[in-house]
């Protein structure tokens, strides 16, 4: 297994100056081992292989002051010419702490073999598997594999060790969760998924089932289970998404010492598989679709502001991980001494709105989340409440560990377009926060307008030009010791990262 992975993804996670390898990946074995780690993840800080940066090219995107804008020298570079540009920050931290990653992948079943590892990006028009008879199916014959598109954008902090490393592992972990689905996957989308999997992971009737001669149960039996929930394969895909983040953050959390995996990370998925994008988001990064112009929230940020019952609700279960330091009531300000017994105003876990409590003791610790916006933290500390990472996070000073408050699991949308007719100007955005703290969503849509109306749609670098402008746009011009937005307001000095994924050729 560990052979095959590393084989996989050695065009992906090589040397900094190496064009990626156009084979796609795969994970398709008939062992039961999830990725590991040990298949050359760098160790110190370096920008995505998709790049293809020279050591020259390498040491001036890493300056500070000039904030060169990186994009693929070639579009060909990206599967379906994606576009995309990055910078660094202003001074905020030493490195580039954003990681990306694009790549197309091969799943096969654990109980069958690959047939092509070797096919390049399919492009429009181009079959992307041939149908293989399998006698196990019950439906009709399907493959024994298939493929998916992936993006994804990893915002790191404290570190970049933690974006690196899921950047090169998250895609494989999302295909090791696909490989039990494979066939069920190619069932007509109305088709319920079984409620188990058969050893050999098919579906297929168990021997010696009972079907017309069903044994009927009691009375009350009937009554109370007489329906079963149906699950279609959308949830299925979800699921296996959810489920990848979730073994993400475990190895993580098991090799951070051995593989120096510092800080954490927010991540931003995109996958597109048979006909739908599912956009998966821990953290405060943000994705759009622009279709005939118009944005579409592809969506949601964790914050402690979005988040605050769900963490509220954790230390109202569980007191003591608030360390007797916190109290998970929220207030509009700090409680002083001298406020006792007078009534405030206060909400806890179960309010949304506002209402009045007398102050007690327990009431002046400080709150377990605090401030407002892009200020409001928890625990003091953190900005997020979900991504990939931050096991060793503690409160400053303290031994109170923060990570327990922090979920790895993603908001998942879904986009399904084959019901929708796309052309060369309908595009996915996913960006950093680095891009959304400066630019509204009808600026981003306005912006990719206006490069689309000044360029060929059969200009293929126009995606990457489209990228580029809208990280100029947000990284300003330096004035007066500091980045300025033309209306003089700040501009983002924080790193930026971002994909314009065009949506029409997806659909072929």
């Amino acid at each position: 297994m560990i052979s095959k992975v590393r084989a996989a993804v050695s065009g992906l996670v090589g040397s900094k100056s190496i064009k990626p390898s156009s084979q796609p990946d795969s994970c398709g074995t008939s062992e039961k081992e999830p990725p590991r780690s040990d298949i050359s993840v760098p160790r110190t800080p370096c920008r995505p292989a998709f790049l293809c940066l020279t050591p020259q090219e390498l040491q001036d995107c890493g300056d500070h002051t000039a904030r060169v804008i990186v994009t693929p020298k070639t579009p060909e570079d990206l599967p379906w010419i994606t576009g995309y540009a990055e910078v660094i920050n202003g001074g905020k931290s030493l490195n580039n702490e954003d990681q990306a990653c694009c790549d197309y992948v091969t799943v096969g079943t654990r109980d069958g073999k690959i047939n092509d590892c070797s096919k390049e990006f399919p492009t429009s028009g181009q079959n992307r598997n041939e149908k293989q008879p399998s006698a196990n199916a019950i439906f009709y014959d399907v493959d024994t594999e298939i493929s998916f598109y992936y993006w994804g954008l990893f915002d790191g902090h404290a570190g970049c060790g933690c974006a690196m490393y899921a950047s090169r592992l998250l895609h494989l972990h999302i295909c090791d969760q696909l490989r039990d689905l494979v066939s069920i996957l190619q069932q007509p989308e109305s088709t319920p998924a079984p409620i188990y999997l058969a050893n050999n992971n098919t579906i297929e009737q168990a021997a010696g089932t009972p079907t017309e001669e069903k044994k009927q149960p009691f009375l009350e039996t009937s009554l109370r289970f007489h329906l079963e929930k149906q699950v279609l394969s959308e949830s299925l895909v979800i699921g296996a998404i959810e489920n990848a983040f979730r073994e993400m953050d475990k190895q993580i959390e098991r090799e951070r010492a051995t593989s120096k995996i510092d800080g954490g990370c927010c991540a931003l998925v995109a996958v597109y598989l048979m006909g739908k994008l599912y956009v998966a988001n821990a953290g405060d990064s943000r994705a759009i679709i622009i279709r005939q112009g118009k944005p579409i929230p592809m969506s949601e940020e964790f914050t402690p502001e979005t988040e605050r019952q769900r963490v509220q609700f954790l230390g109202f279960l569980k007191p003591e991980l608030l360390g007797n330091e916190f109290t998970y009531l929220e207030f509009p300000r700090r409680i002083q001494q001298k406020e006792l017994k007078k009534r405030m105003l206060y909400r806890d876990h179960t309010m949304t709105g506002w209402a009045y409590k007398t102050i007690v003791e327990d009431d002046t610790k400080f709150p377990l989340i605090y401030g407002e916006g892009k200020k409001a933290r928890v625990m003091a500390t953190i900005g997020v409440t979900r991504g990939l990472g931050d096991h060793d996070l503690k409160v400053y000073n303290s031994n109170i560990y923060i990570k327990p408050f922090l979920s790895c699991v993603p908001g998942v949308r879904v986009y399904d377009l084959t019901k929708f007719e796309h052309d060369a100007n309908d595009v996915l955005v996913m960006g950093t926060d680095g891009l959304w703290d400066v630019i509204k969503d009808e600026e981003v849509a306005d912006t990719v307008q206006t490069i689309f109306a000044s360029h060929d749609n059969k200009q293929q670098n126009r995606y990457s030009l489209v990228a580029k402008e809208l990280v100029l746009q947000t990284r300003g011009v330096p004035k007066e010791n500091n980045w300025r937005l033309p209306s003089g307001s700040q501009a983002s000095v924080d790193d930026i990262s971002v994909f314009v994924i065009p949506l029409a050729g997806l659909r072929s």
